[in-house]
């Protein structure tokens, strides 16, 4: 809920990204135990019919910025590998953030507007309410 916080603070009209960040983690509740299993991928497909294709794609790049290579990589993807380079300086950054991370209950509103797809891209712009 760290990363969550911090993205919402950081990008606030960016809920795919915000909720990214909030179920990344999930990977040791799918295989609890399993170190060697390869869990931001379990994770993007446990949570793509739910929430969306973008929230998968940001999970399953997270992945890839693991190092300055990565990063630079995911940068020139275009505006998803920006995010999920976003995404992972969130991560590793969150709890020395030192940010409040309120209760699971506060993200329920976001998650449900972005599983009712609520929160789509338009181009070179924030990720903004469908109207």
């Amino acid at each position: 809920m760290r990363t969550a916080a911090v993205l919402r603070r950081a990008h606030p009209f960016d809920k795919e990204l915000q909720i990214a960040g909030l179920v990344l983690d999930l990977g040791e509740l799918l295989r609890p135990g399993d170190a060697a299993s390869p869990r931001d991928h379990d994770v993007a497909e446990a949570v793509r019919p739910l929430l969306g294709e973008r929230v998968a794609r940001l999970i399953r790049l997270h992945a890839r910025a693991g190092d300055e290579a990565g990063f630079g990589a995911l940068a020139a993807a275009g505006p998803d590998g920006e995010a999920a380079a976003t995404l992972r300086q969130a991560h590793d950054g969150a709890d020395a953030a030192g940010l409040e991370a309120g209760v699971l209950e506060d993200w329920q509103p976001v998650l449900e507007l972005v599983a009712a797809g609520a929160y789509r891209a338009v181009a070179g712009r924030p990720f903004l309410p469908k109207s």
